[in-house]
């Protein structure tokens, strides 16, 4: 296997929007978000990285944009992993300049937008293309030679998010350089062309650009697997359907929240891979999940039916015609593990399993059983993957899950093993001793006693607990 290239270069403008590169933002990124006061800041950088002298522009200090990541390989087809942001700033600002030059200079900004065909102006090949959502506004009202002053005179009420955003910054800018000489705003368009640079890191993998953004991106990790995931999935649907199922995903990614979404795939390519992850989850999920080859049944029929079982159990929100409350409490008394291994084979079995109650109680009992007995054994998490990896493969082949020798079913030895814990000196055991506690006082409450504390603290010489 040979290694992955990365390549970084220090590139300027007038090479970034050129022939080399043809840029394209993922279905996965954000919209376009940068504000007037965000686009502002630039602008009032570059004019005062150019100062009102008249030294020779090659004599300029150059101005340093930061980095921007692709996912591009020979060809010049590059995926915008990190950078949109500023690319798209920069085109409004060129198509701006070009907006406000004399008529014979136009030619010269219009080569920055887009390659022009020789015959035929719907082959012309954009520098930037925007989301599918926004790619036709952009084109039309930004990068096309009249497009800013059609945008001048543009009424549309009904513009989403970023499509406004693009407007505003577009009228903002027009709006502080217009009143600057010809001299100066060809100086300035030769300052951002020639003098303005950009580090262009670029790597033929997805998995080595997510990467490098992660470690680029000191602001946080706004780009998750499962962005990029939506994106390789959701591009496989056909394009009629490509719209209902982003609702959908968006949908499941609202209800559990971003955070417990991304921990959501997972634990699908456990249920899935039933192994330790060696990988980065991103390879690891596409190779044993395989959610492109059915797209639109992935989502169907496996993302969303995990999501709302991993829901109703952080939640304790399960509802069926018997035993409700008591499989919410088991649901509650499973947060209490200190580890998450068990998640994979309890929503899997709940979302094979929603309308049978009866076996619902049964299930989550005995798994909360064996949690509990892992965690007092202090299981190291190889023991852990390899039980419930041995689970996961019981429930999917509808083994009898109560007999003596089931993977569900603490052994022999491990019950021994546990009473002789719980006989010792608990007190000293830190990593357990709140949890056998707590539950010890539910059973001697009869399961009155409640807690909704995150966490719990015990002194070593009292058996009375105190929380904060």
């Amino acid at each position: 296997m040979s290694a992955v290239k990365i390549q970084a270069t220090e590139y300027p403008i007038c090479k970034v929007f050129s022939n080399d590169f043809v840029f394209k933002i993922p279905l996965y990124q954000r919209p376009y978000a940068w504000t007037t006061e965000q686009a502002g800041e630039l602008l009032e950088d570059l004019i005062a990285a150019l100062g009102y002298g008249d030294e020779k522009i090659d004599e300029i200090n150059p101005y340093f944009l930061g980095s921007i990541v692709l996912i591009k390989g020979d060809k010049p087809d590059a995926q915008v992993v990190d950078g949109q942001q500023r690319l798209t700033t920069l085109t409004i600002l060129l198509a701006v300049l070009r907006a406000l030059v004399p008529k014979e200079h136009t030619h010269k900004l219009t080569k920055y937008l887009y390659q022009e065909d020789d015959f035929d102006s719907d082959y012309n090949v954009y520098r930037l293309t925007l989301r599918e959502r926004d790619a036709d506004f952009f084109k039309e009202y930004i990068q096309d030679e009249s497009g800013i002053d059609k945008l001048k005179d543009l009424h549309i009420v009904k513009l989403s998010d970023s499509l406004i955003k693009l407007k505003e910054n577009a009228l903002f800018v027009l709006e502080r350089l217009q009143n600057i000489s010809e001299y100066q705003l060809l100086r300035f368009i030769q300052f951002i062309t020639k003098r303005c640079f950009l580090v262009v890191v670029a790597t033929p993998d997805i998995d080595s650009a997510y990467r490098i953004f992660s470690v680029l991106n000191n602001r946080g990790m706004d780009l998750s697997h499962a962005d990029i995931l939506k994106a390789e999935i959701i591009g496989k649907t056909s394009l009629l359907q490509q719209e209902n199922y982003s609702h959908k995903w968006e949908e499941t990614e609202e209800k559990l929240g971003r955070e417990i979404f991304k921990s959501l795939f997972s634990h699908i390519r456990m249920i899935h891979g039933k192994c330790k992850s060696r990988e980065s989850i991103l390879k690891e999920f596409i190779k044993d999940v395989q959610p492109t080859n059915s797209p639109q049944q992935f989502i169907d029929k496996t993302l969303i039916p995990l999501a709302d079982a991993f829901y109703d159990i952080n939640n304790q929100a399960y509802q069926g015609d018997t035993f409700t409350e008591e499989i919410n409490e088991v649901f509650k008394w499973l947060h209490y593990i200190d580890n998450s291994d068990w998640i994979p084979p309890a929503i899997f079995y709940l979302s094979q399993n929603y309308n049978q109650p009866e076996l619902l109680v049964r299930f989550f009992s005995n798994l909360d059983r064996l949690a509990s007995g892992l965690m007092i054994q202090r299981s190291n998490i190889n023991e852990r993957i390899e039980r419930y990896s041995r689970l996961l493969h019981a429930i999917e082949k509808k083994e009898d899950l109560y007999t003596p020798d089931s993977p569900l079913q603490l052994q022999p030895q491990e019950q021994k093993y546990i009473i002789k814990i719980l006989n010792e000196n608990l007190y000293l055991i830190k990593k357990i001793r709140l949890y056998v506690l707590l539950r010890l006082d539910s059973a001697l409450s009869e399961g009155k006693a409640s807690y909704h504390f995150s966490k719990y603290y015990c002194r070593t010489r009292t058996t009375t607990k105190s929380s904060l």
